[in-house]
């Protein structure tokens, strides 16, 4: 079982956040949600009040085996406004653990040089941000420890992306079967 912290602010893209991590306890893995508002209590960019289990200040993250951050804004900006979040990336970087983001976050990985000769995606005009990575516009790259969804529509891709990593390909395919995700064609 791997050890996730899931990071949200004020103006955080709920159903990304919230996809995501769904995906990953049902695969198992320990999910905490971590505000760095100064306060559990937490407003999403579509005004839905959610409460983290802990505030940044009252977590260790020594345990850390995936360390994610939603889209939105400006959940993002609030993201990259966090010093002590920044801080932890970068250590977390320098100690292979693992690093995802979705939609708007991956602007904070590039603003830090952490995407720096990788491949990576984010939302559409968020490209200028990824500082040193090689652009692409699929849905989820996994470029090393780090991992990049274009979206909210590759919410679900990201989590069982994820869960490959932190578990096997085999659980994510029995949680992908157990939800009735199978992308067909239209």
């Amino acid at each position: 079982m791997g050890k996730v912290y899931a990071f949200l602010a004020d103006g955080s893209e709920e159903v990304e956040l919230l996809a995501v991590t769904d995906v990953l306890i049902r695969g198992g893995q320990d999910v905490k949600l971590v505000s760095v508002m100064g306060t559990r209590d937490v407003i999403t960019s579509h005004k839905v009040k959610l409460q983290a289990d802990l505030e940044f200040s009252e977590a260790e993250f020594s345990d850390a085996d995936l360390l994610f951050l939603p889209g939105g804004m400006p959940g993002t900006k609030n993201l990259g406004a966090h010093e002590g979040l920044l801080e932890l990336l970068k250590q977390a970087y320098e100690k292979n653990v693992r690093i995802a983001a979705i939609c708007a976050a991956p602007s904070v990985l590039g603003r830090l040089g952490l995407l720096e000769g990788k491949r990576a995606t984010c939302f559409p005009g968020f490209e200028s941000e990824l500082t040193g990575a090689r652009h692409t516009s699929q849905g989820v790259v996994t470029d090393g420890t780090i991992t990049t969804a274009r979206g909210l529509g590759y919410a679900l891709d990201l989590g069982i992306e994820l869960l490959k990593y932190l578990s096997s390909e085999e659980e994510a395919g029995r949680i992908k079967e157990a939800i009735q995700y199978d992308q067909i064609p239209m």
